[in-house]
C-alpha cells in the first residue's frame, strides 16, 4: 500500500498553517515533524480509522501543540534567512569548513587545466573552473568536500580504531538526511561527507561513536562509557551537530 499524501490549511488560534497529511501504512499513530524543505508534516496510520479520523486527529494535535509547531518554523525560517545571507558555494558566498567560515571566490582556470577544482587559502576557497565544465559551482565544492572528508574521516578512524581495539571492515561516504554515521554487525562504517563542515571535534566524536559500535551494539551504559572513554564531551558536541543539521544540510546552497 503506498503512501497517500494531501496539502491542508490548519485554521489554528493564531492564524493558518499548511500542512502535509500523510496516511502511510508503516505508521502505527499520529506523528508530526517540523520538516526543514516540507514544513509541518502529520504522518496518520493508512487503516480505514485512519483514513476517517486522519484530518481531525491531525487538526486536534496541531491545536494542542501550536506552540512547539510555531517555535519550530520560527527557528527553521531562521536558518533559511541565514542560509540566504551566506550565499553558499558561489562567488561572494560563504560556507563553514571544520566550523569556520570560508569565503568563496570563481575564477576561470588557466589554459591547460583540464578539471575544475578548489583551492583553499586560509578562509577563502576559490574555485578555478574550466569553461566546459557544466556543473554547478555547489556540485564544483561538494566534489572537493567529500575529498576532504574521506581524508579527515579516515585519519579519525586510524587513531581511533586502535585504541577501541576494532578493525572497520569498510569506510564509505554517503550523504544521509537523519544521520552523520552508521556501523554494521559485519564491520561496515558510514558517515556523511558533511561532518567536514563541522568542527572536527564533532567529526571525531561521530567516529568514536561508530567504532565504539563495533564492540557494543545498542546504546547501553557500557557503550557510552566506551565513547566517553575516547570523547570524554561527546554529549555535547552530539547536541551541537542536532542544533546545526539544518545549516548543514543547506550549507552550500
Amino acid at each position: 500500500m503506498a503512501v497517500d499524501e494531501r496539502q491542508i490549511i490548519a485554521h489554528l488560534p493564531d492564524g493558518p498553517v499548511p500542512y502535509t497529511l500523510r496516511h502511510s501504512p508503516r505508521a502505527r499513530s499520529l506523528r508530526v515533524v517540523v520538516h526543514p524543505d516540507r514544513g509541518v508534516v502529520v504522518t496518520v496510520p493508512a487503516t480505514r480509522a485512519g483514513r476517517a479520523e486522519g484530518e481531525r486527529r491531525a487538526a486536534a494535535f496541531l491545536v494542542e501543540r501550536e506552540p512547539w509547531i510555531r517555535r519550530h518554523l520560527a527557528r527553521q525560517a531562521g536558518i533559511a534567512d541565514l542560509l540566504r545571507a551566506r550565499g553558499g558555494a558561489r562567488d561572494g558566498g560563504t560556507i563553514p569548513f571544520l566550523g569556520r567560515l570560508h569565503r568563496v571566490r570563481v575564477v576561470p582556470a588557466v589554459s591547460g587545466i583540464r578539471r575544475s577544482d578548489v583551492v583553499r587559502f586560509d578562509d577563502e576557497f576559490v574555485i578555478h573552473r574550466v569553461a566546459r565544465d557544466h556543473r554547478p559551482d555547489a556540485a564544483i565544492m561538494e566534489s572537493w568536500l567529500r575529498r576532504e572528508a574521506a581524508h579527515a574521516i579516515e585519519a579519525a578512524v586510524d587513531v581511533h580504531a586502535d585504541a577501541l581495539a576494532v578493525t572497520p571492515t569498510a569506510v564509505t561516504l554517503r550523504d544521509p538526511r537523519s544521520r552523520w554515521g552508521s556501523a554494521s554487525r559485519a564491520g561496515r562504517l558510514s558517515f556523511s561527507w558533511r561532518l567536514i563542515l563541522a568542527p572536527a571535534e564533532a567529526l571525531d566524536t561521530v567516529v568514536v561513536h561508530e567504532l565504539a559500535h563495533l564492540r557494543v551494539f545498542g546504546h547501553g551504559p557500557a557503550f557510552w562509557a566506551l565513547v566517553a572513554s575516547r570523547r570524554a564531551d561527546h554529549r555535547a558536541w552530539r547536541r551541537w551537530l542536532h542544533e546545526h543539521a539544518a545549516e548543514l544540510h543547506g550549507a552550500l546552497g
